[in-house]
């Protein structure tokens, strides 16, 4: 599965699961484009991402990791946010 499908996919579930239309979304988005991005045909920016987050009421990268989670199948969420947590604190002792 492509990323662009497993996000879709991903925001599909997240507004779903929350009881929520495409309508909802209308200060961050248009529903033909959260369509499209909902069937996989475009990808979103960084700054739609955070604000499709904000109306789900999630961090966005709850809704990133389920998007990768779609497109690789279930990952022990331990051992990613350790994988994280690791990547980070390396990055913080380069500077």
């Amino acid at each position: 599965m492509k990323i662009n499908a497993a996000f879709g996919k991903a925001l599909r579930r997240f507004r779903k699961t929350q009881g929520l239309s495409q309508e909802a979304f209308g200060l961050v988005s248009s529903r033909t484009y959260l369509s499209t991005l909902e069937r996989g045909l475009k990808s979103p920016t960084l700054d739609k991402i955070e604000a499709l987050a904000s109306v789900l009421n999630i961090h966005p990268l709850t809704l990133l990791t389920l998007a990768y989670q779609e497109k690789h199948g279930r990952v022990d969420l331990k051992v990613l946010s350790e994988r994280v947590s690791q990547e980070l604190a390396a990055l913080t002792r380069i500077d």
